[in-house]
């Protein structure tokens, strides 16, 4: 089989690239409406204002992240994490499986 470039994750809305495959550091995250991976790299996003959260982990700082292209809300961006244990989680970015879709697959 022939390869087309990178494996990519894309808005679901738009198309527009937001995530390569091999920026996935989990697929065992939640998010608001069910599964999300963690990534260690977004692009063609637009990230919103700080604010703190309390999420299944614990207190975090977070801020949402949203399509560059058409503003559909994707996730959230890893600002701050109060627990030593999810620090790992800074400057990391949550998409919501329901937002994106495969390409190039």
């Amino acid at each position: 089989m022939a390869e087309y470039g990178p494996r990519l994750y894309s808005c679901c809305k738009c198309r527009n690239h937001i995530a390569l495959h091999d920026d996935i550091i989990s697929k065992a995250f939640q998010g608001r409406n069910g599964r999300a991976f963690l990534f260690s790299h977004a692009m063609n996003i637009t990230v919103g204002r700080k604010e703190d959260r309390n999420l299944m982990t614990g207190l975090h700082t977070v801020a949402d992240i949203s399509c560059a292209d058409c503003c559909e809300v994707l996730g959230w961006k890893y600002e701050r994490a109060y627990e030593p244990t999810q620090k790992y989680k800074e400057g990391k970015f949550i998409l919501e499986k329901s937002k994106i879709v495969n390409e190039n697959w």
